[in-house]
């Protein structure tokens, strides 16, 4: 009895260990990361995608939009929009897929142009390594040497577009001007049925100048410069004020509180003071890297380094942070993530930049 009892012990041993293994995809052991320069020399590049290609997709300030194998660092040119127009911190700025590319080949993209100088959403139609037929979908928003945002964002058949208030404070509390807002929009550039706000693209407003966004889950984060205080990552909500120009960040200083109580104000989830410019950011739940899980990955533009943001299980706030690669390549401008896990940044230092990769 006592050897079969060894002998059961045993084969529950053996079945617990198979089941670890089949698990090990779950395990939260942190991995060492290794990081790679697959291009560099490049101009100001802005915008990263992870096309279904297989390839990374990338927009230059100056109107290069161009694609990167990070297989074997070949890059191709897709096309350059010559109407575009680089002044200050405008130029070519956000980018995205249609999310059934295969079917629909359409490159969404959001640019500064014309004189007087204003910014246009167009879209433009992939074939045979080119890009044409523009289709503007929004026109006439408003654009300076600071202040564009814009970031891009696909979430089912919904476009969302960040703006910045373009260096003017009245823009973002009025409900008129398409600058300092979120918007949303169907993909064909029509306005959806339950926007907020009748025959509007706004979704959300009062926001000074939002680079990044990323879902996670039903929710829509944004990261926001602040002006010298309180830059800020944002939850975003139908129709919800956040504030600018008169609040930063919490509603925490006495005009702040009675603005906040009468304008049904969303406060940030955290806040940064001083200042680190936040820019692009995706969200982070794969197996690959374990210890970035449930994460935003931010990357920052004044603070030289990638920023992990760990969410509380419920997504709704920040658990705390931690600095990645701080220095080590200059200022970062956008973040993306391959189906496998890896993970793409680009630099924005203005001289020799760079597309890096981040794998284990």
């Amino acid at each position: 009895m006592k050897k079969l009892w060894i002998v059961f012990g045993i084969l529950l041993l053996s079945i617990g260990c198979k089941k670890d293994g089949n698990n090990s995809g779950d395990d939260d052991t942190p991995v060492d990361l290794k990081t790679r320069t697959l291009v560099s020399n490049l101009s100001l590049p802005w915008e990263l995608v992870y096309g279904p290609d297989n390839l990374i997709w990338f927009t230059e300030k100056s109107g290069k939009i161009s694609r990167l194998n990070p297989a074997n660092s070949q890059v191709t040119l897709l096309h350059t929009i010559s109407e575009v127009s680089a002044q200050g911190e405008g130029g070519l700025l956000g980018m995205t897929l249609h999310p059934n590319f295969g079917a629909s080949p359409y490159v969404y993209v959001f640019y500064g142009y014309g004189n007087p100088y204003k910014n246009k959403l167009v879209r433009l139609t992939y074939s045979n390594n080119s890009l044409t037929s523009p289709q503007t979908l929004l026109d006439n928003i408003p654009a300076a040497s600071i202040h564009n945002g814009c970031r891009l964002l696909i979430d089912g058949d919904k476009l969302f577009v960040t703006t910045g208030d373009a260096n003017d404070t009245s823009t973002p509390q009025n409900l008129n001007s398409v600058a300092g807002k979120v918007l949303r929009i169907n993909l064909d550039g029509s306005i959806p049925a339950d926007n907020p706000f009748p025959n509007s693209p706004v979704w959300s407003f009062g926001h000074r100048n939002p680079q990044g966004l990323a879902l996670v889950g039903n929710k829509l984060f944004s990261s926001e410069h602040g002006p010298d205080t309180d830059d800020e990552i944002n939850i975003i909500e139908k129709g919800r004020n956040y504030g600018w120009p008169t609040v930063r960040g919490k509603c925490d200083a006495t005009n702040e509180t009675a603005f906040c109580n009468q304008n049904n104000v969303a406060e940030s989830i955290i806040q940064w003071t001083p200042t680190i410019a936040p820019s692009g950011m995706i969200y982070y739940n794969s197996n690959y890297i374990p210890q970035f899980k449930n994460s935003l990955l931010l990357g920052l533009l004044k603070g030289t380094k990638l920023m992990q943001l760990k969410l509380n299980d419920a997504q709704t706030a920040v658990a705390e942070t931690k600095d990645l690669f701080v220095g080590d390549f200059g200022r970062i401008r956008a973040v993306c993530q391959s189906p496998e896990g890896k993970i793409y940044l680009c630099t924005s230092n203005g001289s020799g930049d760079k597309i890096v990769e981040i794998y284990k």
